[in-house]
This record gives C-alpha cells, structure tokens and sequence, in this order.
C-alpha cells in the first residue's frame, strides 16, 4: 500500500525522533556523571510538568487551531483565490515575487522573533509555489528556511539577541548595524540559491485534486474583505510584539484567534452553515494532531538532557577548557556548543538563560567583548534550526507539506554549508575590528 505523502513524512519523522531519543537514554548509562536515576522513558510526558510544560500545551493547541482554520479556509476556495490573483499579478515577475517574500519571511525571523508562527503559511507558500511553476521545496525555501536563517541573521530578534543581551548586561538590540550587514549577506545568498533552483527545476504549473474541486468556486468578495482586514491586524500586531513584552507572550494565542474568526467569519459567508464549519474545522484539526507526538518527543529529548545532567556535563567541559585557548577559538568553542545543544534545545531564550551565564565569564576571561560573546551565540542557535530533526517546528512544517526530511536534508545541507562558512566569517571580522569593545 502507497503511504499519503504527508503519512509518509510523519513516519519518517517519528522514527528519526524515537531513534534520537532512544539514544539519548541510553547515553544516560554511558557518559560518566549522567544520571540515569529516573523514570527517564517517561521523558516525554514528564516534559509536561516540567517548567516548558505550559508552552508545550500552549504550541499544541495553537497547531489544532490554525490545522482546523486553515482546513476552512482551503476548502472555501479564498486561499486558492488569493494565490491567483497573486499568481497573475506576478506571473511574469517570478524573481520579484520570490525575493519579497524572502525578503518578508527572512524579516519576520530577523527582526519580530517569529518561527513557529510561520506554520500556517506554509502550505499557502507551497500551493503559491506550484501556481508559479516553481517546486514544493521553493515554497518550504520561501517561507519556513527564509524565517529560520531570518532568525539567525537576527538583527533584533527578541528570543535571542533580546534576551541575550539582556543577561549579558549590554543595551537591548546594541551592535546591530554589523547584525543589518549579516542579515543582508545571509539575504543575498539565499535569493541566489532560491533563484537557481527556480532555473534549474522549472515545472508547468498545476492543480493538485483537492484544488480543482474548488477553483471555480465564487468567493463573495466580503469574505476577502475580512480576511485581509483580519490578516493585516495580525501583521501590525506581530510587527509591534519586538517593542513590548506582553504582545510577544500573546503573539501564539492572538495569531491562533486572528485565524479561528477568520475562517469562521469566511466559512459563514460562504456556506452559511455552522455545522459545515464545524465538521470541517475538526477535520482539520484531526489532521495536524500528529504533529503533537513528533513536539513530545522534541521536547522529550531536551528534557533528558536537562534531567540526566547531560546538559550540566557539557557546560562543565565549556568551562573548564575556554581559558587554556586562544581567545578566537574560544569564540569558535562557544558557537560549536551552542551548535550542538541546538540539536537538543530548540528555544533559543531557552538556551540564552542556561548559556549565557557561562559565555559572559568566559568572554570576559579571554579579554573578548561580550557582545561578540552573543553574536557566536545568536549563530549558533539560529541556523541549524532549519537542519536538525529534533527541531518540532521543522517536522510540522515537512510533515503538512508531504515532504520527507530525507528530501529536505538533501535540499537544505548546500545552503547549511553556506552558512557555516559566513557564520564563521562573520565571527572573524567581527573579532579582528574589536565589535562590541
């Protein structure tokens, strides 16, 4: 039996997770120092009495929200609707479009912070993408890859430089023009790599099944009338959250409403039938709960680092080792283990309130400044978000676009060695003119 492409990628994803986290305990018995002391296969539902625990269960019920919004939403025909009239307005314009919505999606990450409220559009991306004759994974390129390497070319992200800063005691958001010439860098390259592909892979456009049952379908033009009314309230709310710290811990609840009413109100004014509303919201809903396995055994896996001291040994051996380097290798050091707890620890604020107590001290052993002691950090934690398996966000985003990550990975891994090198790069020049002294 031929498994549905999304089944497919959850599988895929699932058994990725389960090996991860299977190994992960098992190291508990092996490291020296670990603790094995606990009821450790239970990781993934401990996790939720742990202090993550509300966030988790607030990042699930925002996924069956927007799953079952976005369900209504397709099935009106007004997303369909608006990635025509786009289509058309741009159809001879194809490298415009790809870099303003780049240039969109890498601004959302580099400057609000956003990540995983980027799921719902992107399988609005990917059907864009398909309209335009491009591939499904220019559409993940456009939308979930530019907000990721956006995030960590961050120029005042919250989550990271934010918070960062904050417990480095330098001035929030300090520094950030050599941050604006990183974000541009990292633009340029990902504009290039989009715009090859888009060359190289040229594909006729094309109606998948479900669309073409819609596509004639009349949308009275009230229904986008409120959509967009809707939708540009969330816009200027997301792009206020950076400059007051109740509208970022709002952000998930007021984006998972903003799209509930809007596919209510749409819903309504197309079919004028609450049960039809109903039934279809719950399936689209039943059809992303898979993702909440695939975010408890993210998270399960962090927590076994936390609990089994594994994470407790690493930052010892970071300690212990920094002040027999040299300064810029202890720089390097910092953006390797940063690198590498990344594959665990997914929260960048999250990893910023158990680093940077130990970076500061280090950064100020070596004689290096602080602030460069953060941008390691910030490259650190952002690139490899859109590359490890065990980041939750990534999974859900492949696992409602049908795409595997083995297909991801081969897609993602020459842009990731890009990046490395101009993290590295930037780490260098960054050093050598005394940033942040």
């Amino acid at each position: 039996m031929k498994l549905n492409p999304a089944v497919k990628s959850f599988v895929s994803a699932f058994i990725i997770l389960f090996v991860l986290y299977i190994g992960t305990g098992i190291s508990l018995y092996i490291v020296p120092g670990a603790n094995s002391d606990w009821a450790w296969p239970l990781a993934s539902i401990l996790v939720l009495g742990s202090d993550s625990g509300a966030m988790i269960i607030a990042i699930t019920i925002f996924l069956l929200i927007i799953g079952g919004a976005i369900h209504i939403l397709k099935e009106t025909g007004l997303i369909e609707g608006v990635i025509q009239a786009t289509v058309r307005r741009f159809k001879d314009r194809s490298f415009i479009l790809m870099a303003l919505l780049v240039l969109i999606f890498m601004s959302m990450g580099a400057f609000v912070g956003v990540f995983e409220e980027v799921v719902p559009l992107v399988p609005l991306m990917i059907i864009l993408a398909k309209r335009m004759g491009w591939d499904d994974m220019t559409g993940l390129g456009i939308s979930v890859l530019a907000c990721g390497l956006g995030f960590a070319a961050a120029v005042s992200n919250p989550f990271t430089i934010g918070v960062a800063q904050k417990l480095a005691e330098l001035p929030i958001f300090s520094g950030a023009l050599l941050r604006f010439a990183v974000f541009i860098s990292v633009y340029a390259i990902l504009v290039s790599f989009l715009w090859m592909r888009i060359k190289k892979i040229k594909v006729d456009p094309h109606l998948d099944v479900e669309v073409e049952s819609i596509i004639g379908m009349s949308v009275p033009k009230n229904a986008y009338v409120v959509f967009v009314a809707l939708m540009g309230g969330m816009a200027v709310f997301i792009a206020l959250s950076p400059f007051a710290s109740v509208l970022r811990d709002l952000s998930l609840p007021f984006i998972a409403l903003v799209f509930l009413i809007s596919a209510v109100c749409v819903g309504m004014i197309v079919k004028r039938d609450l049960r039809w509303v109903g039934r279809h919201y719950f399936k689209g809903a039943v059809d992303m709960s898979p993702a909440i396995l695939l975010i408890l055994l993210a998270t399960g896996i962090k927590h076994l680092m936390v609990e089994g001291r594994l994470l407790d040994i690493i930052l010892d051996f970071m300690a212990s080792n920094s002040g027999n380097l040299d300064s810029f290798v202890s720089i390097m050091l910092v953006f390797a283990s940063v690198l590498g707890l990344n594959f665990f620890i997914g929260s960048g604020s999250a990893k910023a309130f158990i680093l940077m107590p130990v970076i500061v001290p280090m950064m100020d052993l070596i004689g290096v400044s602080r602030q460069l002691g953060v941008l390691a950090f910030q490259f650190g934690d952002g690139f490899s978000n859109v590359l490890y398996p065990t980041n939750a966000v990534l999974l859900i985003a492949l696992g409602i676009s049908g795409v595997s990550y083995g297909k991801w990975l081969r897609f993602v891994i020459p842009i990731q060695a890009m990046m490395l090198v101009i993290s590295i790069g930037w780490l260098w020049i960054a050093y050598q003119i005394g940033y942040g002294g």
